[in-house]
């Protein structure tokens, strides 16, 4: 899930005292504490993360990022299964009697090649451009310090590793093959995502402002007649067609779209054709629509649709296109009680200069399944989400960044080739952000 480049415009201020309810450990305040304890499981967290980082694996094919994941799990004490969902992982770490208390982050990279430069870059057709190595990082990190702080809690953790969250099909996967029947009803879903915001902070929503964007991809073919590049009036041109649809749809935002609606329209794939002196039978688009809301993302497909349709039948094509949602996904709202308590925690533990608002997304994210989007699948509603964005970005990157000017680099976003988190800086606030997180829905000893 890409967090938008806008979020950048967040300011941070430095970090705060501890607040005046934060309760004291021996002679150290809690969120001191759990930041000094996270250093315990570091090593084991970084490691992790290169490993990943270096081997990353698209959607679908996860199979060792899941195996990874899975020893990490083991190792801190999960009892741990492999292939819910497709190449899903859960891992169930008891602690007596209290609340089920999930944890989630995502397996997959994206089709992307690496262009960082670092020396733990991944060398082939996959990158983990979205930070989803780091959110497994930090919840094998986060699981393994629960683990060696069972005299503070009680209750049951669930930890998941989900597969194809860049396709949104991975959580209707996993929570369609009885997710929440094999490892019981959650009391509370927490997950956490790479934002382009300074390292060492976080950023919660409000009930108001979705975390993330309804979603929805689709598949277009359009039919042509092909024939000799010598001959086009012989044939009907799909790539004709194909560039008239992309051209058409950037009016669909900027033209259809009320100016204070939130709506993104992408044609992130266009292939057709096998030669320059062929014209092909057919033209294929990968399209992704993102909306604030779920009329908007249907008024948007209505659109896309209908100009599908409209240049296809203005190229003379000899059958109507193909339009096919291949994925879909609901708004993300946090639970308004829980997601409150949450932020109380990590201002706890980073400071009330370091819990940041978020401003809203047009991303899109498989997230809200875990919850009353997908009660029609997992038969469970009123599971409470918490959802909240870590700051990956260095102090000097940030400066220069945000100092404005005609020579500010702008901040890299997610989905970029040259994405790369500030892994010095963002891997312990990951880990002890959502150590926190858990240990505050969990019940105290």
């Amino acid at each position: 899930m890409p967090p938008e480049s806008r979020a950048a415009r967040v300011t941070a201020a430095p970090a705060a005292g501890r607040p005046a309810g934060d309760r004291p450990v021996g002679d150290r305040p809690v969120g001191e504490d759990l930041l000094a304890r996270t250093g315990d499981v570091l090593r084991p967290a970084l490691d992790l993360y290169l490993d990943l980082h270096a081997h990353p694996e698209p959607s679908g094919h996860e199979a060792r990022t899941a195996d990874r994941f899975g020893r990490r799990l083991a190792a801190a004490g999960c009892e741990v299964t492999h292939g819910v969902g497709g190449h899903g992982v859960v891992g169930v770490l008891g602690n007596g009697d209290g609340p089920r208390v999930w944890l989630r982050a995502e397996l997959d990279a994206l089709p992307v090649r690496e262009r960082t430069g670092l020396a733990y870059a991944s060398d082939g057709e996959a990158m983990h451009a979205c930070g989803h190595d780091l959110h497994l990082a930090a919840a094998a990190g986060a699981t393994a310090l629960l683990a060696a702080l069972t005299d503070r809690w009680r209750g049951t953790l669930v930890v998941v590793g989900q597969p194809a969250e860049e396709t949104l099909s991975g959580a209707e996967a996993m929570l369609g093959d009885g997710l929440y029947e094999r490892f019981g009803r959650p009391d509370v879903v927490l997950a956490q995502h790479a934002a382009p915001l300074p390292s060492g902070t976080v950023a919660h929503g409000t009930d108001r402002v979705p975390m993330a964007a309804a979603g929805a991809v689709l598949d277009v073919v359009l039919h042509g007649r092909g024939g000799h590049a010598a001959t086009p009036h012989l044939a009907v041109d799909p790539v004709v067609a194909a560039a008239a649809v992309v051209t058409r749809l950037q009016g669909v935002v900027a033209r259809e779209t009320a100016p204070a609606d939130q709506v993104s329209l992408t044609v992130g794939t266009l292939r057709a054709g096998t030669a320059a002196n062929v014209i092909p039978e057919s033209a294929a688009l990968g399209i992704g629509v993102r909306a604030a809301s779920e009329a908007s993302l249907e008024r948007a497909l209505a659109s896309v649709r209908r100009v599908v349709r409209a240049e296809s039948a203005a190229s003379g094509a000899p059958r109507e296109p193909e339009v096919s949602v291949v994925s879909r996904s609901a708004a993300l709202y946090g639970d308004p009680s829980a997601t409150e308590a949450v932020r109380r925690a990590h201002t706890g533990l980073l400071g009330a200069g370091r819990v940041l608002p978020w401003p809203g997304s047009l991303a899109a994210e498989d997230f809200p399944l875990f919850g009353d989007a997908g009660a029609g699948v997992h038969g469970q509603p009123g599971v409470p989400l918490v959802y909240w964005m870590l700051g990956v970005v260095d102090a000097e990157t940030w400066r220069r960044a945000t100092a404005g000017g005609p020579g500010a680099p702008p901040l890299v976003p997610n989905h970029s080739p040259y994405f790369a988190p500030d892994i010095a800086g963002a891997l312990r606030p990951a880990v002890a952000a959502m150590a926190s997180a858990a240990l505050d829905r969990l019940a105290a000893r």
